[in-house]
């Protein structure tokens, strides 16, 4: 029977090298100081301090560029949304004070109407019918009431004011004696103010005699 060992060369005994080598780290160990101290040692810098590749660090100016981007954004978003709740703000008292314009001014020409019949009424009508009279009147005083409730104010001009033309309107001139040009002679009907605004100016006879 053939030898293993002689067919196939694999299994062939190696001839031997002797004892195997060995490394002292210790000598290893002090050749690496030596170096060190003789600066003949190359080190790498540290991962952090590495150098970057080309290309493959963030675009700073972009991401500046960006960042501004957003920034603007939020700003205006900001901007924006205080300028709504102010709007909001505006618009809730302007509700509040002026809400009630559109059904005040409806209500003038009543206040008129009544105000010209208590104005009619003689001596004799008030003996003849004074419940009825008496009722008219609370009505008016209610009705000035609720008025004042409302922030709705009258604009009352006696005869020999000055025209105002910011809250009088002259429906006429007449020249009168004893009065100067602008003098107020003749008062048509009362005007009305809802809170600072001029719902109605007083309609007013105005002198035109020249001074």
């Amino acid at each position: 029977m053939a030898d293993p060992k002689k067919d196939n060369g694999m299994f062939e005994d190696k001839p031997a090298t002797g004892a195997e080598e060995t490394i002292d780290i210790e000598a290893l160990a002090r050749e690496y100081e030596r170096a060190a101290e003789a600066g003949e040692t190359e080190t790498l810098p540290p991962e952090d301090e590495a150098p970057a590749e080309a290309g493959s660090g963030p675009n700073v100016d972009a991401v500046i560029a960006e960042r501004d981007e957003y920034r603007d954004r939020m700003m205006r978003a900001l901007a924006e949304a205080e300028n709504a709740r102010k709007r909001g703000e505006r618009d809730r008292k302007d509700a509040e004070m002026y809400g009630g314009t559109k059904l005040a001014r409806d209500m003038l020409p009543v206040y008129d109407n009544m105000k010209r019949a208590i104005e009619s009424i003689t001596e004799e009508q008030k003996a003849e019918h004074a419940a009825l009279i008496e009722g008219v009147e609370l009505t008016m005083r209610e009705l000035v009431n609720i008025f004042g409730k409302h922030g709705i104010t009258r604009i009352a001009p006696e005869v020999g004011e000055k025209f105002d033309p910011q809250v009088h309107q002259a429906m006429f001139e007449a020249p009168v004696p004893n009065t100067k040009a602008g003098d107020i002679i003749q008062v048509m009907a009362e005007g009305f103010m809802i809170s600072d605004r001029l719902l109605r100016p007083a309609q007013v006879g105005v002198s035109s005699t020249p001074a």
